[in-house]
């Protein structure tokens, strides 16, 4: 499937979930690795906010592009960002969702609309 790039010049991305390594096989405890590189890959969660929506999702990140001094809750640049829709059988059972990966997370800032909202 094709990944589509995802705008966020203009959206507020919340950090709701730190960092954390995402698990390839749930009864291995096998780390999921990079198709490519072979780097470990992160889980992070954020909130995603633009044009009054919000959406909470779990976004990829490859481990050396996590960077230090995240805090939960705070604004977060997610670089890169790509959604890829994805479908798979599981249990007989057809599934089907939108995988995200971003180039890394960083500690971001609120965009200047949202900033000058209130004044």
């Amino acid at each position: 499937m094709r990944s589509i790039r995802v705008e966020t010049s203009t959206a507020t991305i919340l950090l709701t979930e730190t960092p954390e390594p995402k698990v390839r096989d749930r009864q291995t405890g096998e780390i999921a690795k990079d198709a490519v590189s072979g780097e470990a890959l992160m889980k992070v969660g954020v909130v995603y906010i633009d044009e009054g929506e919000s959406a909470l999702i779990h976004v990829t990140v490859p481990e050396s592009g996590v960077t230090d001094g995240l805090v939960l809750g705070a604004p977060v640049s997610l670089p890169g960002l790509v959604a890829r829709p994805w479908e798979s059988v599981f249990n007989g059972q057809p599934r089907h969702g939108i995988a995200y990966r971003a180039a890394a997370v960083t500690s971001g800032a609120f965009p200047a609309a949202v900033v000058g909202a209130g004044a």
